[in-house]
């Protein structure tokens, strides 16, 4: 069985034992149940098809399969956003299968982005493709990811640090909610490019010397990352709670913008300003000066 066929096994398989019976609105299901979840013959009756159809889609057959019978499977499974567009992605690579591209490299950030990036002097903002790896960055993006930059790694990749780097523990107080984020979006990204070389190159690098990875890699989980808040411990200003807001680039298929910013007088507002500080200290440098270089000791945030 190939690999796409695989992953749509598994996938559909995963999204079924998340769902009990009871959140399907099922009354008569028996006591004796053997699996997690719902029963294929569950599935099949609540996107109203037939058993035997919905176990050929289950064992990874959706070349060819109708909106409407994938719109029933989703509406059963109770698949959100992110996993009915996963879902698709898995039919449209269960339709064609290319050839596996070649290494490409990764896709160039045009100069009107990259001056866009720079003007947003009081904004950490990067610039990411699907493999999260980290494109372009203004000077205040890298202050704040200076652990990133600091890893081994010709590109900054946010998913090697967190899954390779010691340090991301430190960098990231909810480091496990960091981390199936990270995943949920490689799988996201695997789903929508599966001849990807490059990312299923990380992918496997990742699940060779990862355990973590590997754990939550199986569990086929995805998501869409457009807005929220990230906490980080940054080594020089101590705690930040940031909101961001990713912005895909509708002129450069693949890259995201993402840009973070503070409450206003809040102790992150704060560590932010002193987080500008000490980038403008990194630029005239050339370096990222310690702790207690330039000026700068580690912040005591405030929490009044």
């Amino acid at each position: 069985m190939g690999t796409n066929r695989l992953d749509a096994r598994d996938f559909l398989v995963s999204r079924r034992a998340k769902v009990t019976p009871q959140q399907a609105g099922l009354t008569h299901y028996g006591a004796n149940r053997r699996v997690p979840g719902l029963r294929r013959e569950e599935v099949a009756l609540l996107a109203g098809i037939s058993v035997d159809y919905y176990t050929r889609l289950e064992k990874g057959n959706l070349a060819g399969v109708s909106d409407t019978v994938l719109e029933g499977v989703a509406r059963a499974l109770r698949l959100d956003e992110a996993e009915r567009a996963h879902l698709l992605d898995l039919v449209r690579a269960s339709s064609a299968a290319p050839p596996q591209s070649p290494r490409r490299p990764p896709p160039q950030v045009r100069v009107s982005v990259r001056l866009i990036l720079d003007g947003m002097t009081d904004t950490p903002a990067f610039v990411r493709n699907g493999r999260l790896d980290m494109l372009a960055t203004n000077s205040l993006g890298r202050a704040l990811y200076s652990p990133v930059f600091e890893s081994p790694g010709e590109i900054p990749n946010l998913a090697r640090f967190r899954f390779l780097d010691p340090r991301a523990s430190a960098f990231y107080p909810d480091w496990e909610g960091s981390a199936e984020t990270t995943v949920a979006l490689l799988r996201t990204e695997a789903g929508r490019n599966p001849c990807d070389r490059s990312l299923t190159d990380l992918i496997g690098e990742l699940s060779m010397r990862s355990d973590d990875f590997r754990v939550r890699w199986a569990a086929h989980n995805v998501r869409l990352h457009r807005t929220g808040l990230k906490r980080f411990c940054h080594p020089a200003v101590g705690t930040l709670e940031l909101m961001f807001e990713a912005m895909e680039l509708s002129a450069d298929e693949g890259l995201t913008l993402t840009a973070f910013t503070a409450e206003p007088d809040s102790p992150s507002w704060d560590a932010l300003r002193l987080l500008a500080s000490w980038s403008v200290s990194v630029a005239s440098q050339d370096r990222a000066p310690a702790p207690g270089e330039a000026g700068l000791t580690p912040m005591r945030i405030r929490t009044d």
